[in-house]
């Protein structure tokens, strides 16, 4: 109870969808996408960096993380990417998009 007011004090999860702060999230980011691509050729850090870099180009890129040993290309962006978007970028690079993973 709060002393100003002498009632009970909700002490219930934000999370909980009796809280008056719940308002029907699912728990997903509110906006932002991201999408995991498969790219032929990365070797090392230097390959990682040269396609970090050409994706990072692309508008609406909120971040990149390329993975030399297992291919993969992590990309955050503000909506939805254009595969051929994404593709040029890689080819730019010097690597080849093999597509989504």
């Amino acid at each position: 109870m709060t002393a100003e007011t002498d009632t009970p004090r909700t002490t219930g999860s934000c999370c909980s969808s009796t809280d008056p702060r719940h308002d029907g999230a699912t728990g997903a980011p509110a906006e932002g996408v991201t999408t995991v691509y498969e790219v032929k050729g990365m070797t090392c850090g230097h390959c990682e960096g040269a396609v970090s870099e050409e994706i990072t180009e692309i508008e609406g890129v909120t971040s990149v993380t390329a993975e030399a040993a297992t291919g993969r290309v992590t990309v955050a962006s503000v909506a939805p990417l254009a595969d051929d978007a994404v593709r040029a970028a890689v080819d730019e690079a010097g690597y080849e998009l093999v597509g989504r993973a």
